[in-house]
């Protein structure tokens, strides 16, 4: 092993935020854990007065890690750096949260731009545990989505970094609330709706004591639902701006895609269909619809010849995009997915189905594996 003085690499951590790497003592024994915390200048100074080592590989930052990644780690990365998310927005009211969260959002983003399909996919085929598990994933799906449509759009890197810190965080101060309103068969109570109301300016309050100091972060995530008309919440206006503007787009397009008690989620085209009708005309809307398409990854579709499928990657066009086969013509189940190109019109895509159609769940690694026959 070969190591470095902490003072050397300081500037790679954060006063308040986890540790990125392990900090050593001089004869290589272990001070502070990955994960740990350093809280403040005074106890760093003494670390590096001390003598404190890092080991050089682990200075390699989780982007690095991710881009060298071989294509099958992908999905394990994938849910380790989702479930940190998850795990860090449930600790909200934590005076660390601003540095913590940026610490679990970065891989999120570098996976995003390692492979856009495999982003798509954890957009549309989530799974959900409880409540908070429920506003959580939409959270992450909502950012996924703005972060892709932001880079469509030719967004500047600091701004689409900072509209999926956004989305993010919007509904911080209603994670739980989200999960309920989904399951429950009623409408919402009086309390209910006075919490849905006001949950931008408490989503703000929240981040503003958590030590975020972002004037455009906090505005975006103070207006995410107001509308350019004027006919949005909590005030009426109508200079919305970017960031919310995008952010709402992308919580909308998403919240068509989730189930909940009192409706199925829609298919990826119907949906797609419908933010057009809604918002035709608008730069977001389109980038939006051109960037997930009508058969994104994730969804399950017919194609002419019989077989059931799953989308796993876009095609050269639109419709025609590359496709895992779940099933023969016939309805038999397979034993292991098999890739199908949709170019040729014997094995175009017909239909879009649902899930419950297909009956047969396969994990992403296999998915990959097909991907790579």
């Amino acid at each position: 092993m070969h190591y470095a003085d902490l003072s050397t690499v300081q500037l790679r951590l954060q006063l308040g935020a986890p540790l990125p790497f392990n900090v050593r003592d001089a004869d290589h024994s272990l001070l502070l854990a990955r994960g740990q915390f350093v809280d403040n200048r005074e106890q760093l100074e003494a670390l590096c007065t001390r003598g404190a080592l890092v080991d050089l590989a682990e200075l390699r930052t989780a982007r690095d890690h991710i881009r060298e990644a071989p294509r099958a780690a992908l999905p394990g990365l994938w849910t380790e750096c989702m479930t940190q998310v998850s795990q860090t927005l449930m600790q909200a009211g934590e005076a660390s949260f601003g540095a913590a969260l940026e610490a679990a959002a970065a891989p999120v983003r570098a996976l995003i731009e390692r492979d856009p399909d495999l982003a798509i996919f954890q957009v549309l085929r989530g799974g959900v545990n409880d409540d908070m598990d429920y506003g959580t994933q939409r959270s992450l799906q909502t950012a996924i989505t703005s972060f892709l449509v932001a880079s469509r759009l030719g967004w500047e890197a600091e701004q689409a970094e900072r509209v999926f810190k956004v989305a993010l965080t919007m509904n911080l101060s209603m994670l739980e609330l989200q999960g309920q309103l989904a399951r429950q068969h009623t409408p919402p109570s009086d309390e209910q709706r006075m919490d849905l109301r006001t949950h931008p300016m408490r989503s703000v309050r929240m981040l503003e004591r958590a030590g975020v100091a972002d004037a455009a972060w906090l505005q975006a995530v103070l207006h995410h639902h107001e509308v350019e008309d004027g006919s949005g919440y909590p005030s009426g206006c109508t200079e919305v701006g970017e960031l919310a503007s995008l952010a709402r787009r992308a919580d909308v397009y998403t919240s068509k895609l989730a189930a909940r008690s009192t409706r199925t989620a829609l298919a990826a085209d119907i949906a797609g269909r419908q933010m057009f009708m809604q918002d035709p005309g608008h730069p977001m809307t389109a980038a939006l619809v051109k960037e997930f398409g009508i058969y994104p990854p994730g969804c399950h579709v017919r194609l002419a010849s019989g077989e059931l499928a799953l989308v796993v990657a876009r095609g050269a066009t639109i419709t025609t995009p590359v496709v895992a086969c779940l099933t023969t013509a016939s309805g038999m189940s397979l034993t292991r997915p098999v890739r199908q190109e949709t170019t040729d019109p014997a094995h175009a895509v017909v239909a879009v189905v649902g899930e419950c159609s297909v009956g047969v769940r396969v994990p992403l690694e296999s998915l990959l594996r097909a991907l790579a026959d």
